[in-house]
């Protein structure tokens, strides 16, 4: 049994980086930008209201408060509600995501307020599903006194203590988050996830050290490749220098031998200890470029040894990829469908169910990029079959039928549904649909 993911963090200033990392305006490096068209907004905004900056400013105007905010309080609370990973995932591959998600904003809702949540967001793109929800802490209970406050005696005119204040403090006190674990705890086991450890020493980190983390985790698994590169990267960056240096070299060998040639005429005509001096110099700049031209023959020696063996390496993987083509001829096909079921919405564990080439049963909602839309359906299923007529290929099949047959005819269905009927556009055009 997994545990739910509660995390609670204050904001500070107008919180404009957040605001770009949850509505996607900077991509991050940890998510998949082939699925962020999966992500929702999953509060509808007020008019005039078209972002999570905007929102949060639009319920501070209209909460009522009567004293005014000043310039280092905090105006906004962060929430990240998820579970552990193999859980989530195991919840979106049920069909069972979008309960997930109502159960969240209902108790989010009953516990600050469903005003004071003024933004909520699913994150589908990163390796874990998520939501960000955003809490103006907008509180109506009397606001508690510092002791300096309570021993002054003089009388100022009496204010209503159940009045609309802006108080992070008073939402984020000991006794309360601890309750919010609970609660939330309580509220997600019937998904299986479970409360941690009442105290236990683990202890929150902050968003950006947590995507720092997940960020590192994700750079290891690329290093093999990224070394690869890297050395590829160096090796053309050596070879640009050495033909550089090469070039400087044989301008300086010049500039130097039409010095020697100056100074031995001037020798010859005026002697002296200063020429003799500078013909010296002369003579060590000479030595100086014999050692810069040996060293130079030993950086191109090892220059050449790198790419050979950048060559060497390179034509190992191709000749190991043709091999795995060679032996398993529908690879290609296979990859392919993969590629195809994550641009439509399947989760990783569907997809792992479908490419073993059982027929899978799903629900949910297929995104197609021909339509620009989403589809949903309370029962199909999924199959990789040959293609009719081409034994050697293979397709998608949902409910029996070619993926994109299949999402022609969601759309004829959803046009019929707002009163199109297909047969009479194509009155006329010369063909059967």
């Amino acid at each position: 049994m997994g545990y739910a993911v509660l995390h609670l963090e204050k904001t500070s200033g107008t919180d404009s980086a957040m605001s770009a990392h949850i509505e996607r305006t900077i991509a991050p490096k940890n998510a998949d930008p082939e699925r962020t068209y999966l992500n929702r907004e999953l509060i509808k905004f007020p008019e005039g209201v078209s972002n999570r900056t905007q929102a949060i400013q639009h319920r501070l105007e209209n909460a009522g408060l009567q004293r005014k905010i000043s310039k280092n309080q905090i105006r906004a609370i962060r929430i990240l509600l998820t579970g552990s990973n193999e859980d989530m995932k195991r919840i979106e591959a049920d069909g069972k995501l979008d309960e997930w998600c109502n159960d969240n904003l209902r108790w989010l809702g009953e516990t600050y307020g469903k005003e004071n949540i003024v933004s909520a967001v699913l994150h589908l793109d990163e390796s874990t599903p998520h939501i960000h929800a955003t809490l103006v802490p907008i509180v109506t209970t009397e606001r508690r006194k510092k002791k300096s406050e309570e021993q002054v005696k003089k009388q100022y005119c009496k204010k209503n203590p159940n009045a609309p204040r802006l108080s992070a403090d008073d939402v984020m006190t000991r006794s309360k988050l601890k309750k919010y674990q609970d609660t939330y705890a309580l509220t997600m086991s019937k998904f299986g996830l479970q409360r941690g450890i009442d105290g236990s020493e683990a202890r929150h980190i902050s968003t950006s050290q947590y995507y720092r983390e997940l960020f590192a985790k994700n750079e290891n698994l690329k290093e093999n490749i990224d070394n690869l590169l890297e050395k590829q990267k160096n090796t053309e960056k050596e070879l640009s220098k050495v033909k550089s240096e090469v070039s400087k070299e044989k301008f300086k060998n010049a500039k130097a031998e039409m010095g020697a040639n100056l100074m031995d005429g001037v020798n010859s005509l005026f002697g002296g200890s200063k020429v003799k001096q500078q013909q010296a110099e002369i003579e060590e700049l000479q030595s100086e470029n014999n050692s810069l031209k040996e060293e130079n023959r030993s950086l191109k020696t090892e220059l050449q040894t790198a790419q050979k063996e950048h060559e060497k390496i390179t034509d190992k993987l191709r000749a190991e990829l043709k091999k795995i083509y060679s032996l398993f001829p529908k690879l290609r096909e296979l990859l392919s469908i993969e590629r195809m079921c994550r641009l439509v919405g399947f989760s990783e564990d569907l997809t792992k169910r479908i490419l073993t080439g059982n027929k899978v049963g799903f629900k949910g909602s297929l995104y197609s990029a021909e339509y620009k839309r989403k589809f949903s359906t309370e029962h199909s299923s999924a199959q990789i079959e040959p293609e009719p007529g081409k034994p050697n290929k293979l397709r998608l099949a949902i409910d029996g039928v070619d993926i994109i047959e299949w999402f022609r005819m969601k759309y004829r269905e959803f046009q019929r549904s707002i009163g199109i009927d297909w047969a009479e556009r194509n009155v006329g055009r010369g063909r059967k649909m």
